[in-house]
Parts: structure tokens; C-alpha cells; sequence
């Protein structure tokens, strides 16, 4: 295994080990913050709607409390991530028979059952789509947390800033503050977040 697709199979033991605890609130958000975005994710890529993918990503959060209580983690036998997308794949299979019946095919239509023509969720991608989601997600992941500690205004001049792309100007006539605040909330919220971020992975195994 290459350290690319080695940091692709990055779980929090840690986070895995609270979650037996199924009244640890915390750590199920935890969870469901750095996990939902790649349920969802492969799910439209599956080619279900997005209130299909939602349900899917409710599903799947379903099924993992109903195993967690007996749920061991050991890598030498896989990583939790892979074990999370079976999961995926089923609810994704779910949500086409939900669909209701298919058209019977002709004598002379060969295609197979829609439903077993999808493919394993870890196929739809390639390893470097994979890799960027799973980016994405330990970015979102550590924004939502440090978001929590912040001043409100704080949060949204970086928000609007940093993550929609508003020009420094506009945010600094928005919130009535100089410029040059809006650069340094910027700085200092993003170091905050690479902390959270580095954080995060020395927790991964």
C-alpha cells in the first residue's frame, strides 16, 4: 500500500473507540461530520437523486449505530472506510428498488436487473477523486469545529471571505471593518484550521 492510498484509509481509533458509547453525542457528530460528505458523494455518483443521497446518508448512519456497539476495529482485516462503503453500496442498491418495479425487458433485451449494474462505490471513483473527497471532508471536518470556538462575525468574515470567494473589499464594507482585519481574520482562522486538521490526522491510525 502506497502512503497515498494508506492516508486514504485513515480512522480515528479514538473516535471509533468513544463511539461505542452510544450516548457520546459528541463523538457520533463527530463522526457524521467527517463521514456524510463522502456517503453523499458517492451516492450522486451512483446516479440517485439528491434526496435519494440523503437518505442513504441517513441509512447509513442508522445501520453504523445499530453495529457500533459490536463493531471492532482491525486494520489488518480492512479499513473502516471500506467497511463504511459496503454499507453505502447496499443503501444505494435500497434506494433503486425503492424506485418501484422496472419494465419487464423484451425476448431480445439482454440487459441485466438496472440494480446489479452498480458498481461497488469504491469503484465510481478514481484514487485521486477519492483522495481530494476525502480532503474535502478533513477540511470541512476541522472548519466546522474551529467555526464553533469563533466569534460569530469572526466565523462569517472568513466564511464569506475564505470559503465563498468575496473580495476582501466587499466583506470589509459588509461588516464595516478595515480591510486589513479581514486579511489577518483570514491568517489567523486558517492557521487555526491546519491546526485542527494536523490534529485530526495524528489521531488517525
Amino acid at each position: 500500500m502506497t502512503p497515498e492510498n494508506a492516508d486514504l484509509n485513515l480512522t480515528r481509533a479514538s473516535l471509533l473507540q468513544r463511539m461505542h458509547d452510544l450516548s457520546d453525542q459528541s463523538s457520533w457528530q463527530d463522526f457524521f461530520d467527517t463521514y456524510w460528505r463522502l456517503i453523499y458523494g458517492v451516492s450522486r455518483k451512483a446516479g440517485l437523486t439528491e434526496v435519494e443521497a440523503q437518505d442513504v446518508v441517513q441509512e447509513v448512519m442508522i445501520a453504523v449505530v445499530k453495529d457500533m456497539p459490536t463493531f471492532r476495529y482491525d486494520p489488518a482485516k480492512g479499513s473502516f472506510k471500506a467497511w463504511l462503503l459496503i454499507k453505502t453500496r447496499w443503501k444505494i442498491v435500497g434506494q433503486f428498488r425503492k424506485r418501484g418495479p422496472i419494465a419487464q425487458p423484451s425476448a431480445n433485451d439482454t440487459r441485466t436487473d438496472p440494480v446489479q449494474q452498480i458498481p461497488d462505490p469504491a469503484s465510481l471513483v478514481t484514487d485521486d477523486i477519492l483522495e481530494a473527497k476525502w480532503q474535502e471532508n478533513v477540511f470541512a471536518a476541522a472548519w466546522l469545529r474551529v467555526k464553533r470556538k469563533l466569534d460569530p462575525q469572526r466565523a462569517q468574515v472568513f466564511d464569506f471571505y475564505a470559503i465563498k470567494g468575496w473580495k476582501a473589499e466587499k466583506v470589509a464594507e459588509t461588516f464595516q471593518i478595515p480591510v486589513e482585519q479581514v486579511h489577518m481574520i483570514k491568517h489567523r482562522v486558517k492557521e487555526q484550521i491546519e491546526i485542527e486538521v494536523k490534529r485530526m490526522e495524528r489521531e488517525a491510525t
